[in-house]
C-alpha cells in the first residue's frame, strides 16, 4: 500500500506533473460493480460476509476500510478511463486488479477494475473495441474469465510462465515467458506478439496493466528485467496507442521490490513516458 501514498509525492518532486493534473475519485455506483460482478458476490462482499476461505483467497483480511478503498479505485480507473477518452492517455495511480473474477476475489484483488472500466466504455457507447494489454509478471486470470467469448474485449496477458497463479485462464492471446528472461528477449516477444494482435483485433481504446513486478529485484517475479527495459515495454505500448490513435488507460499493477524507492520509481516512469509522448 506504501507505494500509492509515495508515488503521487514522486511525480510532483520530479516535476512530472502538477496538483492540477490529479483527480481524487469516489466510490462508484452500485451499479457499475453489477455490471460486472455477480450480485451473490457483491452482496457478501459489501456486508463483510465472505466466508473465511473467500477471504483466504483474497490475501487481505476483510474489512469496511478495504471494500470502500476497491470501490474508490474502480471508480479511479473509470474516471482515467473518461479522461484518456479527453486527453488521449490518464492514468490510475493504483488500480490494475485483474485477480478478481466476477464472482470471487483473489490475490490482493478483491474487484476487477480492468473489467468494470471495459464495461463502463461499452455500455455507455464510448468505446466499441478493448483492447486489454495486461504485462504484470501474473496471468491476469480474472479479467479473462469474466471476458471468456465476449467479441468486444480482447484479453492479452504475457506474464511468468511458472509464476502465480498456478491454473491459467485462457486469454484472448496468451504469452508465458520462462524464469530469468531479460529485456531484450522479454521486449522482442512483447512486440511480435502486439503485431499479432493487431491482424485479428482492431482496438478503438486500450487499457493498459503497467505492473512493474517483472523487474529482476521483484521478490515476486522470477524475470530478469532493468529499470531500462521495463520502461522501454512501456513505451512500446504507449507508442502502439499513439500510433493508433486510440485512448489509453493506465493502470499500475503490481511491483514488489525489497526496495520501495526502486518500485515507485519503476511506475514514475510510465507517467514521465506519457509527458513526453502526449503533452
Amino acid at each position: 500500500m506504501e507505494k500509492y501514498e509515495l508515488l503521487p509525492g514522486q511525480l510532483l518532486y520530479e516535476g512530472i506533473v502538477k496538483d492540477e493534473n490529479f483527480f481524487e475519485p469516489v466510490p462508484i455506483d452500485e451499479k457499475w460493480i453489477l455490471n460486472t460482478h455477480s450480485l451473490e458476490y457483491w452482496e457478501k462482499l459489501r456486508d463483510l460476509k465472505l466466508t473465511k476461505s473467500e477471504v483466504r483467497a483474497t490475501g487481505f483480511p476483510l474489512s469496511r476500510e478495504l471494500v470502500d478503498r476497491e470501490i474508490t479505485i474502480l471508480n479511479g480507473s473509470v474516471q482515467a478511463a473518461a479522461f484518456a477518452m479527453e486527453y488521449g492517455i490518464a492514468m490510475n495511480i493504483a488500480g490494475g486488479t485483474h485477480h478478481a473474477y466476477a464472482n470471487r476475489g483473489e490475490g490482493f484483488c478483491l474487484l476487477n477494475d480492468i473489467a468494470v472500466t471495459a464495461n463502463y466504455l461499452i455500455e455507455n457507447q464510448l468505446a466499441k473495441k478493448i483492447l486489454v494489454i495486461d504485462l504484470d509478471v501474473h496471468q491476469g486470470n480474472g479479467t479473462a474469465s469474466i471476458f471468456a467469448g465476449n467479441p468486444d474485449v480482447f484479453t492479452f496477458s504475457m506474464h511468468g510462465e511458472k509464476n502465480y497463479p498456478m491454473r491459467k485462464e485462457q486469454s484472448d492471446l496468451d504469452c508465458a515467458v520462462s524464469d530469468g528472461i531479460a529485456d531484450e528477449q522479454y521486449l522482442s516477444i512483447l512486440e511480435s506478439q502486439l503485431e499479432i494482435i493487431l491482424k485479428i483485433f482492431s482496438p478503438d481504446f486500450i487499457i493498459y496493466q503497467s505492473g512493474v513486478d517483472v523487474l529482476e529485484t521483484d521478490k515476486l517475479g522470477r524475470l530478469a528485467m532493468t529499470l531500462t527495459g521495463v520502461k522501454n515495454r512501456d513505451r512500446i505500448v504507449l507508442n502502439l496507442a499513439k500510433s493508433l490513435n486510440v485512448p489509453i488507460m493506465c493502470c499500475m499493477g503490481g511491483g514488489y521490490s525489497s526496495s520501495i524507492a526502486k518500485i515507485v520509481e519503476a511506475h514514475s516512469q510510465v507517467y514521465c513516458l506519457a509527458q513526453e509522448l502526449y503533452f
